[in-house]
């Protein structure tokens, strides 16, 4: 009897001790984050240098197409258009001296997916454009476009694009006359998506040999377990199968890839690169941007995946002391939070210790 009450008071003293690490760590984690920025709602496109002052003269206009579709398949799991993946897209074309239209396969309003936490002052300011909203609001339907009126196609990502991008016969023309007419075609995450069976005119596949990146299938499963019965395929899987040379880069850090004038992005922090590349593409020098907090720690956390620990730091304090910038110390502690997902567990203390290292400079600032 004696030694059945020894187990299970050993029983519980551990997980009294097990409950009381995760509250520790939990606090501690807290302590890392930044103070919310209760004003960053109320962002505003004219409060923004970048992109109400020294503008271009008009270069012509660059047409955006999002997802219609609401729902992933059968799983009653809501989607859309990644509102990122828009509106960080059309300030940079806008920025850049182009007029950006909204297309989508039913027109209209499309469904668009919020994610409050990695949205940032370009975002919230996209939502608060009356300019903006009214054309996402009432998407061109694409089956009205006429292609000669745009210089380049962007294929803004989001989960719903698997769905009704691949297949549809307004997109696929689209894609064919762009590619006709060495026009500049881009696409993030997802946005690939659209060149799923696309045959050109000569009987090949619009993507073969075509080097790509586009959301991996690491990315996909990692989020979505069950993703290879949700979506219709895996969208790395697809591409390759049609002949496309996929190009993956590390998991959730910023990786585009050109190939003529085909250039692709693998996910969302891979928006501002690829339509710097698709202006560059069109034969202009990409307007000087001011680096965000989110890009920095993108920089920091490819240092430390390629060169480790100690030159990741060594970055942390370029970016803080040197350049006087910002890093995200939120997007640092996203991926302590994956990797602990994954199970790795040292990766995850390091950063989380990156983003306390980071922190402590600030403070001593």
């Amino acid at each position: 009897m004696f030694k059945k009450y020894r187990i299970l008071k050993w029983i519980l003293n551990s997980i009294a001790i097990i409950v009381a690490i995760f509250v520790i760590l939990g606090i501690y984690v807290s302590s890392l984050l930044p103070a919310k920025d209760e004003t960053i709602a109320n962002s505003q496109a004219h409060n923004i240098d970048y992109i109400s002052k020294d503008l271009p003269a008009y270069r012509g206009k660059i047409l955006a197409v999002v997802t219609s579709t609401d729902t992933m398949g059968e799983s009653g799991k809501s989607t859309g258009y990644e509102l990122t993946e828009l509106a960080r897209a059309y300030y940079v074309f806008k920025a850049n001296g182009f007029e950006v239209d909204i297309a989508s396969p039913l027109g209209g309003r499309p469904p668009v997916v919020l994610d409050d936490d990695d949205m940032g002052i370009f975002d919230y300011a996209f939502l608060n454009d009356s300019i903006a909203q009214f054309k996402t609001n009432n998407s061109l339907l694409l089956n009205d476009i006429e292609p000669d009126t745009y210089e380049a196609i962007y294929f803004v990502g989001g989960k719903g694009a698997m769905f009704d991008f691949p297949n549809n016969s307004y997109i696929q023309a689209l894609i064919k006359d762009f590619n006709k007419k060495n026009k500049v075609i881009g696409a993030v995450c997802h946005g690939p998506a659209a060149f799923v069976n696309v045959t050109l005119e000569d009987g090949n596949s619009f993507l073969k040999a075509r080097k790509v990146s586009g959301f991996t299938n690491r990315e996909e499963l990692l989020l979505i377990s069950n993703a290879e019965t949700i979506f219709p395929f895996l969208l790395q899987d697809k591409l390759i199968s049609q002949g496309a040379i996929f190009n993956e880069g590390i998991m959730y850090l910023e990786k585009i890839t050109q190939d003529r004038n085909l250039i692709t992005g693998q996910n969302p922090w891979s928006v501002w690169a690829m339509a710097e590349a698709m202006v560059k593409q069109l034969g202009y020098r990409p307007k000087d941007r001011a680096i965000t907090a989110e890009e920095n720690s993108v920089k920091v956390l490819f240092v430390y995946e390629t060169k480790g620990k100690k030159d990741s730091k060594v970055v942390v304090e370029q970016i803080l002391n040197e350049k006087k910038q910002s890093i995200s110390r939120s997007l640092l502690l996203s991926h302590s939070a994956v990797s602990v997902i994954q199970g790795h567990l040292k990766k995850a203390y390091d950063l989380l210790r990156l983003a306390s290292y980071a922190k402590n400079i600030e403070i001593s600032k």
